[in-house]
């Protein structure tokens, strides 16, 4: 059990949270493992806000909101994989920019898709 204190604008708040585990560990080594998830989390989440502007996007009907992000999701796991020297030093925005000017360079991001082998 996690109980998470803050303040906000003046106001404080409390919120509990319950993680099960088989794995017996300290009180200690179970709140790291949460902040390191929460971390892993909120990098995410800022990504793929500030990168792909998640939060401004209005799609609401049937499933679209839901599949368009995992298609951001694809695409920032696309491109944090491509290593090619083009790439090299530029951040995630940048990339997915050039990749919307440059067909070569998308291709190469697209490549990185491994093509289903059999029927």
């Amino acid at each position: 059990m996690v109980i998470s204190e803050r303040v906000a604008k003046g106001v404080a708040g409390s919120e509990t949270r319950y993680f099960i585990g088989s794995v017996p560990r300290t009180a200690e080594e179970y709140l790291r493992w949460v902040r390191g998830h929460w971390g892993i989390e909120n990098s995410l989440r800022w990504v793929l806000d500030v990168c792909f502007r998640e939060d401004d996007q209005r799609h609401w009907a049937g499933y679209s909101a839901e599949n368009l992000g995992w298609l951001r999701k694809l695409a920032l796991c696309l491109l944090k994989a491509e290593k090619s020297r083009s790439s090299k030093g530029k951040s995630i925005n940048t990339r997915r920019l050039v990749a919307g000017w440059k067909n070569d360079y998308l291709l190469t991001v697209l490549a990185q898709i491994p093509e289903k082998s059999g029927a």
